[in-house]
């Protein structure tokens, strides 16, 4: 293992869990400090596996993202690297069965803890003279049965790209990854209320089969290969690199 994040400080949003709680793993591996930022007690767990820094805080709200990137700044005194990582599907389902307050709560999910995280982190790393970003958002903007998602995450894509050129004089680079179908042990804090019904299961079925059949290789990635490629881009490897969003799913561009 490198050592390429020695001296970094890396703050890693929906770290409990998944994707994020792999890249913190790497990121510790590396050689980096990290700031493991979830609303989820299990962010605790993480935290005795990497020795890092837990901070409880629900990134759906502009407090909770200024109060959590307001600790890791406390704790370490700067933050080079903010990987965020916080989102998902909660319903997959045809968009016309959406209710309104589902509609609204799949946008606040995917889009609004990395709208909030990148405005509460950036005037550190202006103030610093640098700093890297790195967004997860997701090949699902072309897709089945997840058009709010999509939305959300269609979102965080334009994040990434206006960020990246307003910054680029503060010598700050913003990048983003968009993951494909990804395998991952089961959650163990589900992202539904209820337990999914006949039609539920059928409808993420198709979900599945949508997102294969998209794949040049026919498969899901998993969340080490995803990492990989968050890693990269946080890292001086991806120097001249910015503003772009790199698909991590097969072959499936989105």
């Amino acid at each position: 293992m490198s050592n390429r994040f020695a001296g970094k400080v890396a703050v890693v949003t929906g770290a409990a869990q998944g994707i994020g709680r792999e890249v913190a793993l790497r990121l510790t591996a590396e050689g980096a400090a990290v700031a493991l930022v979830d609303r989820s007690h299990l962010v605790e767990e993480v935290r005795d596996e990497t020795g890092g820094f837990a901070i409880k805080a629900d990134l759906e709200t502009f407090e909770g993202a200024t109060m959590a990137i307001g600790a890791a700044m406390t704790h370490f005194g700067r933050i080079d690297i903010l990987i965020n990582n916080v989102g998902g599907t909660i319903w997959a389902k045809p968009y016309a069965e959406y209710d309104e307050a589902q509609i609204e709560a799949e946008i606040r999910r995917s889009l609004f803890p990395t709208l909030w995280c990148c405005r509460a982190v950036l005037p550190a790393m202006v103030k610093q003279g640098s700093g890297v970003i790195v967004n997860v958002s997701s090949v699902a903007t072309r897709g089945v049965h997840r058009v709010p998602y999509a939305a959300a995450k269609g979102g965080v894509n334009a994040i990434t790209a206006c960020l990246a050129m307003e910054y680029a004089d503060d010598n700050i680079r913003v990048c983003g990854v968009a993951p494909g179908g990804t395998e991952a042990p089961p959650r163990r804090i589900p992202r539904g209320e209820t337990a999914p019904g006949e039609r539920d299961k059928l409808w993420y079925q198709q979900v599945v089969d949508q997102t294969i059949q998209s794949s040049l290789m026919k498969r899901y990635g998993t969340a080490a290969e995803q990492a990989s490629a968050i890693l990269f881009l946080a890292s001086d490897d991806a120097s001249y690199i910015t503003g772009v969003t790199l698909p991590v799913a097969g072959g499936d561009l989105g």
